[in-house]
């Protein structure tokens, strides 16, 4: 069986947002303070002996994250045309991510979105 690393950063952002459509108080403006834990897996180490950077995946997180922080996310894409939902925030940083990492020997494996202390979601796509 080949070697697999897994690495995981975690990061945080604040925002605001309406569930449309929802039949309960988040139909109401809310905000959240999140944390996202970012998973990537290797199969190859490069001659320093790393799968890939710490930095470099923390730095790809906080570029997705930026958008995010300190709005209303109803008001920017894709969120203006999608719920802000846990579920759709987890896979907008998992897709960006993804696209920004993914290769020969490094995937997104999870990201790991949560909410309050209490409530998170995982999105992954195997």
């Amino acid at each position: 069986m080949p070697a697999k690393y897994t690495l995981k950063v975690v990061s945080d952002f604040a925002s605001a947002h309406t569930l449309r459509d929802y039949p309960g108080a988040c139909s109401r403006m809310h905000g959240h303070n999140w944390k996202v834990e970012a998973e990537v897996e290797a199969s190859q180490l490069n001659n320093v002996g790393m799968a890939i950077d710490f930095r470099e995946i923390r730095q790809q997180v906080r570029e997705l994250t930026d958008v995010l922080d300190h709005r209303y996310l109803n008001e920017i894409e894709p969120f203006d045309s999608i719920n802000p939902t846990a579920e759709n925030i987890a896979a907008f940083i998992f897709n960006g991510l993804s696209n920004a990492l993914d290769n020969k020997h490094i995937r997104v494996k999870a990201v790991t979105l949560w909410e309050t202390e209490r409530a998170c979601v995982r999105f992954t796509n195997d």
